[in-house]
C-alpha cells in the first residue's frame, strides 16, 4: 500500500516537472518568437528607412538637375527672378552641387585661395558667383562676394552683369565655375569694367565645356574673345581631369571701340542622373 502511494507520488512530481518544463519551452519559444519578430520589425523598418532615404536622396538630386539646367540656359537676370521666388531652391542647389563636388578630387576654388595666398593681401577681390563664399572665409584680401542669393550677410546679392561696385575698383576678378548664364559675355564685361588697370582675371571652369569632341567651346577661340575684350592672356592649366583655369590681366588701355565679339558658346554641363 504504502509503495503503490509513493509511486503515485513519483508520478505525480514527474507530471509536474514535465508540465514545468513544457511551460517553461513554451514561454522560451514565445520569447524568441517575439524577439524574431521584434527584429524582422526592426529590419522592416530599417528597410523602408533605407528605401525613404533613398527617395530623398532621388528626389533631391532630381530637383538639384532641373535647377542647375535652368541656370545654364536661362539669362542672369532671369535666374535672379527664379530664386526670388522661391529663395529655398538655392539651398537645394547648392546642396546638390556640393554632393557632386564630393567626388572631384580637387576643387578650383582652393587652387584659387591658394593663389591669392601667394599675392599681396592688399589686393581687392570680386567673387562672382560665390556660393556660400569659401573665397572670402579663406583669403586675408578685402572680398566682394556676388551671387543671387544671400543667405549670409557679406554676399552681395545681384545679378553678376550689373554689380555695386565702383569702376576700377577691384584688383582680382574671380569666376569659379559660375559663366553660367546664356548672358555670361555680360559678366565678363562687368569684369572689365570694375576691374583696375593691369587688375587680373582669373576663370575656373569645368573642363568638358571646353572640349570641342563633344560639343565644348574651343579654348583657343574663347580666349581670344576675351582678349578682345579688353584683356591679355597669362596662362591656362589644363593639367587637372575636371576643370580648367585661365589667368588673364586687363589691359593698361582699352580699346574703347571695341568691335562685335564672336563669342563661342558654352556648353552647358548638365549632370546625369546617378
Amino acid at each position: 500500500m504504502e509503495r503503490s502511494d509513493r509511486k503515485r507520488k513519483r508520478t505525480r512530481r514527474h507530471k509536474h516537472r514535465s508540465n514545468q518544463t513544457e511551460t517553461n519551452m513554451y514561454k522560451k519559444i514565445s520569447e524568441d518568437d517575439e524577439s524574431a519578430a521584434k527584429h524582422t520589425k526592426s529590419q522592416g523598418a530599417s528597410k523602408s528607412s533605407t528605401f525613404l532615404d533613398k527617395m530623398r536622396a532621388r528626389l533631391s538630386g532630381g530637383h538639384f538637375r532641373m535647377i542647375n539646367e535652368k541656370l545654364y540656359t536661362c539669362t542672369g537676370n532671369d535666374a535672379l527672378d527664379f530664386f526670388k521666388e522661391d529663395p529655398a531652391l538655392f539651398d537645394v542647389y547648392h546642396t546638390g552641387y556640393q554632393e557632386q563636388m564630393s567626388h572631384w578630387p580637387e576643387q578650383p576654388v582652393n587652387i584659387i585661395i591658394k593663389w591669392l595666398k601667394d599675392q599681396s593681401p592688399s589686393l581687392i577681390v570680386a567673387d562672382f558667383g560665390c556660393g556660400e563664399a569659401r573665397l572670402a572665409r579663406n583669403v586675408k584680401n578685402k572680398v566682394f562676394s556676388f551671387d543671387l542669393v544671400s543667405n549670409d550677410p557679406s554676399v552681395i546679392t545681384c545679378d553678376m552683369s550689373n554689380t555695386p561696385v565702383d569702376s576700377s575698383s577691384i584688383d582680382v576678378a574671380v569666376f569659379c565655375l559660375s559663366l553660367m548664364g546664356t548672358n555670361f559675355p555680360s559678366y565678363l564685361q562687368e569684369a572689365l569694367r570694375v576691374l583696375k588697370p593691369r587688375g587680373w582675371l582669373l576663370i575656373a571652369e569645368v573642363k568638358s565645356r571646353f572640349d570641342p569632341n563633344t560639343g565644348g567651346a574651343d579654348p583657343d577661340r574663347f580666349s581670344k574673345a576675351i582678349c578682345e575684350l579688353g584683356f591679355t592672356s597669362v596662362s591656362k592649366d589644363f593639367s587637372n581631369k575636371m576643370f580648367i583655369l585661365l589667368y588673364f590681366k586687363k589691359k593698361e588701355k582699352p580699346n574703347s571701340k571695341m568691335k562685335e565679339i564672336e563669342w563661342p558658346e558654352l556648353k552647358p554641363c548638365l549632370y546625369k542622373r546617378r
